[in-house]
């Protein structure tokens, strides 16, 4: 092919507002900023354990959601659902 157009890339800043505008500076203060995923209602409580290295192994070996599954467990040794 013959007859190349120009090499320029396309000047994609100027479809973009200027975001420094008041009306922006407006829109940017009303909106609402949450980080993280939202809270759960009932929320865990962070604590140290000692456990015997075998029990933890058997709880990581099978993967990822160990914590998970070990607060499963020990829900149903104390009873709990």
């Amino acid at each position: 092919m013959s007859g190349k157009k120009g090499n320029t890339a396309p000047d994609f800043d100027s479809d973009l507002p200027d975001l420094a505008t008041p009306e922006w500076e407006v829109k940017f203060a009303k909106a609402r900023v949450q980080r993280g995923r939202p809270k759960a209602e009932i929320t865990k409580v962070s604590t140290t354990i000692r456990l015997d290295p075998d029990v933890l192994d058997i709880f990581k070996a099978a993967g990822p959601g160990w914590q998970s599954r070990m607060n499963a467990a020990l829900r149903k040794a104390a009873g709990l659902r």
